[in-house]
């Protein structure tokens, strides 16, 4: 799978992002937190990231932790398949290194995946 983030990999729109908000299931692990909702198509998987102004007020660090959880997803896409459209939450309220961000995220995209392959088995059987 290509290691590149495109713009059709990104989750744009309000009624799109709200509606992964308002119905989507939730997840967390470390300083992640989720909301996530499958989807039927075969498209990619799409995320948004946010990081809460309320916790780190200066845009720079707000970037930085953005870019941080893009790049750890960006290089680990590849477990979670097509078909998920994600918003990640960072929680924490301090600026962790990339290392943490990268094993949360791991540890997230594998509940993602098991909570998937769970619903997925459940349509099956019903």
């Amino acid at each position: 799978m290509d290691a590149t983030l495109p713009k059709s990999e990104r989750l744009c729109g309000l009624k799109a992002v709200g509606e992964v908000f308002q119905t989507g299931k939730s997840a967390s692990a470390g300083c992640l937190r989720c909301k996530y909702l499958l989807r039927q198509d075969g498209d990619p998987s799409r995320i948004v990231v946010s990081v809460p102004k309320r916790s780190f007020k200066r845009a720079v660090k707000r970037n930085l932790l953005k870019r941080r959880i893009r790049e750890s997803y960006r290089r680990q896409k590849a477990l979670l398949g097509p078909g998920v459209d994600i918003l990640f939450i960072y929680t924490s309220t301090d600026v962790l290194p990339y290392e943490v961000v990268y094993a949360d995220m791991t540890t997230l995209l594998q509940v993602v995946l098991a909570r998937g392959m769970q619903t997925v088995d459940n349509q099956e059987n019903a």
